[in-house]
């Protein structure tokens, strides 16, 4: 029998899984093509898992259920908090986008976010590999069918292809590096996969090659080099909203299994997973920033962005546990990466909330030249993305600049040389980004506009996308306290 303590784990899983159904059955009733009925009830739905997660995080409780397969912990609930309000925040962004192109007509797209969503969230409290895999399904096959909703664009059903075969692929490896990990500790349970990799197994050989494979399923959620491929085409060929659906909030659930896995679960074996972790950190940051020059494509571009930034992120992991197994800096390094994944959504919303401003009915506004004297047109959207740029290069006083900053003090506060040439690598890495997300500034303001029409946006759209811009600065200005939140929900979940 399941006490009650079990289900108070999973509670905003519950409530999302049952309303979920719920507005699938009622969308069946709603006749209105831009679904605002449907749309205003996910949104309450959403608001009240987000507060729900919130003070489940604020409590500072950490409860296990289930066995232990799940885990409901500070760390864990803050995620999923600031998930719901990244897909709250994407769903405000993407209506208008999506009515404007039919994609609304069946509420599919509420339905399957939130689906989504749960996925996110099944892998966020996972503490067992069958728990994570399977949150990790629901989250892949519902962006599967999200990224194919307009079934008549070619883009978009090429591009669902191609993430299809190529997350079915990185699905195999993952499933069967936890499967070569269960054959060499005899357990599912990721604690006590720790406790036994510690004090020794009988075939070291197979422990380290699950952890390759592994390391290479986590690769390719997180869309690190080389298993990158699917990012580009995935990010270009999705409808826009689509795009910030994927490119949003499941960055939170892919950190969060990162941590799982490879810290709660592997970390006696931190040193082995530290040196593929670097490699994949460097090539990551050469291939992401050099490729991105190249791209006239809004969107690619910030899908090589989004690859350079990701390993940027996976710096910190390196810098977790020092020589001799000294886990002294984890709660440090760990606590960075989370701030910076928090962050790079942030301002991932507000930079694809304005592209998607741009878009009208029979025009995507993809290319970097159709931003051509956007601050003539809209100071404002202007100003937010010009912010989200300077941001995304590290400029001070915004807070992409201290998420990178917090990312090469924990790699110098691990001492080595090593470390030391990452962090340099990293800060000229972060010099040839520069140029491209500059270049993008520089169009808005000093090239001459090609398009005249008119911005216009709901009310919901522009204060949304206002506060999402000023938080990107406010956050900057005074970084202190979501840093600390992140470091000590690392902390409790290291103890």
């Amino acid at each position: 029998m399941i006490d009650s303590l079990s289900w108070a784990t999973v509670y905003p899983e519950l409530l999302l899984l049952g309303m979920a159904c719920v507005i699938a059955i009622y969308d069946l009733f709603v006749t209105s093509p831009l679904r605002g009925a449907t749309h205003r009830l996910t949104l309450l739905t959403l608001a009240v898992v987000a507060v729900l997660t919130g003070y489940a995080a604020a409590s500072g409780e950490t409860i296990a259920g289930f066995g232990g397969m799940v885990v409901s912990d500070p760390m864990g609930n803050w995620l999923k908090c600031f998930a719901t309000i990244a897909m709250m925040v994407t769903l405000v962004y993407g209506r208008p986008y999506a009515g404007a192109r039919d994609m609304l007509r069946g509420g599919e797209m509420f339905t399957l976010s939130m689906l989504a969503l749960l996925g996110m969230f099944v892998m966020i409290s996972g503490h067992n590999f069958l728990v994570i895999y399977l949150g990790l399904e629901l989250l892949t096959l519902s962006s599967y069918a999200l990224v194919a909703l307009r079934r008549d664009d070619l883009k978009a059903t090429e591009a669902a292809m191609k993430y299809f075969v190529l997350g079915a692929l990185a699905s195999g490896f993952l499933l069967y590096g936890l499967s070569l990990v269960y054959g060499a500790t005899g357990s599912l349970d990721i604690p006590t996969v720790a406790q036994v990799i510690a004090a020794g197994v009988d075939q070291p050989q197979v422990l380290v090659l699950g952890l390759v494979f592994v390391v290479a399923g986590l690769a390719f959620k997180l869309g690190v080099v080389p298993f990158h491929m699917w990012v580009p085409d995935v990010y270009h060929g999705s409808p826009t909203a689509v795009t910030l659906i994927i490119g949003g909030a499941p960055k939170l659930a892919a950190f969060a299994i990162v941590i799982r896995l490879l810290v709660e679960g592997l970390v006696p074996l931190a040193f082995d997973w530290q040196q593929m972790v670097a490699v994949l950190a460097v090539v990551s940051l050469l291939v992401g920033n050099l490729a991105a020059i190249a791209q006239t494509n809004m969107k690619r571009m910030l899908a090589f962005s989004t690859i350079a930034q990701m390993g940027f992120m996976l710096l910190a992991f390196v810098a977790g546990v020092g020589a001799g197994g000294d886990g002294s800096n984890m709660a440090n390094a760990y606590g960075a990466a989370m701030f910076y994944v928090v962050t790079y959504v942030l301002t991932t919303l507000a930079t694809f909330g304005v592209l998607l401003l741009l878009t009208r009915q029979g025009f995507e506004s993809e290319d970097i030249a159709d931003l051509a004297g956007l601050n003539q047109r809209s100071p404002l959207y202007a100003g937010v993305l010009a912010v989200c740029m300077f941001s995304l290069v590290g400029v001070p006083p915004l807070v992409g600049f201290y998420a990178k900053l917090s990312v090469l003090q924990a790699l110098l506060e691990a001492g080595g040389s090593a470390h030391l040439w990452l962090a340099v690598f990293a800060v000229l890495m972060s010099l040839v980004g520069a140029f491209y997300y500059l270049r993008v500034v520089k169009v808005m303001y000093f090239d001459a506009p090609t398009q005249t029409a008119p911005i216009e946006a709901p009310l919901d759209v522009r204060a949304v996308l206002s506060v999402n811009g000023a938080l990107v600065l406010v956050l900057g200005i005074i970084p202190g306290g979501l840093m600390a939140l992140c470091a000590q929900a690392v902390a409790a979940m290291l103890l």
